[in-house]
């Protein structure tokens, strides 16, 4: 069956559907504003009989459609939406330690999850309350307490693999990486609601909970997995590459938020760091360094 063009009866072309595709890169915002005119220039310029777009043409428009969404995402107030990703991020990694406990905990592991889910969505105040409880109970679970309900210590994982529940961590880490959250939801909470977050955090909460291969040397008593690694630095990555983009430093702020949860564990096994480990922190500091600057370094390239 032929797909229609809604504003036209006839038939779209196989160029037409394959640039339709290609545009949905572009934010819906700018599709609806720009996108038929922009597909009628595309198609005015194909050669006749052409069924494919040039290599030329799709790499723009998905660079484009990057760059513009991206520029998209860079509106409202810096410091806030920054607040909320770099919460988003700290939650994210919050319920990636929880989740291969889900067997065990999984009351407490499903509180995380709508936690997270309410933060995405952008509702501080069910986030709060959410964020609350799992962390007054892996607070207690990390200092062998039980404030709530009686759980078998040490919680050992399922299939994702994994040292004990907390067993490399400290009841002060765990408590300040919740503790984060909190604060910034508590701060975000009267303003209106926060931006909707991509569904692309569960999948990268999935990868960063898998123990899988670790990049340590043999007898490391203080691991992390190659695969939370590759998640972290990939989205450090991201907010360099944003920052540079739309010249803002609301990436830099949640990379900073992020890294300074991140460094309580590396503190605590401060005498156990490997060259990995080290070479891990110094990697993300940069990241996190690069996605400050970069924003002033194209700001000035720009007023040139």
């Amino acid at each position: 069956m032929t797909a229609l063009d809604p504003a036209d009866s006839s038939p779209m072309t196989a160029l037409e559907r394959r640039y339709r595709r290609l545009l949905l890169v572009y934010p819906r915002e700018y599709r609806t504003a720009h996108g038929d005119e922009l597909l009628d220039v595309l198609l005015e310029s194909a050669g006749p009989g052409r069924t494919v777009p040039v290599l030329r043409e799709a790499w723009g428009l998905l660079t484009g459609g990057v760059r513009s969404r991206v520029v998209h995402q860079a509106t409202g107030s810096a410091w806030a939406d920054g607040l909320h990703l770099g919460v988003t991020a700290v939650a994210a990694a919050n319920l990636a330690t929880l989740l291969p406990f889900a067997h065990a905990l999984p009351l407490w592991t499903l509180v995380s999850a709508l936690g997270l889910l309410a933060i995405l969505r952008g509702w501080m105040r069910a986030g709060f309350a959410l964020t609350l409880a799992v962390g007054v109970k892996a607070v207690a679970i990390s200092g062998g307490w039980q404030p709530l309900d009686l759980t078998l210590l040490p919680v050992y994982p399922g299939p994702l693999g994994g040292p004990p529940l907390f067993g490399n961590s400290d009841p002060y880490v765990v408590a300040g990486s919740y503790a984060v959250v909190l604060i910034g939801l508590a701060v975000l909470a009267p303003r209106r609601r926060a931006r909707v977050r991509s569904w692309w955090w569960w999948p990268a909460v999935v990868i960063a909970a898998w123990a899988g291969p670790e990049w340590m040397e043999d007898g490391t008593i203080f691991t992390i997995s190659l695969s939370r690694m590759t998640v972290e630095a990939l989205m450090f990555g991201l907010a360099v590459a944003a920052g540079y983009l739309a010249r803002d430093h609301r990436w830099a702020l949640a990379a900073g938020l992020y890294l300074a949860v991140v460094s309580g564990d590396l503190a605590i096994h401060s005498e156990e760091l490997t060259r990995q480990h080290l070479a891990y922190a110094g990697l993300l500091l940069l990241l996190t360094l690069a996605a400050a600057f970069t924003p002033l370094r194209q700001r000035r390239h720009c007023l040139d």
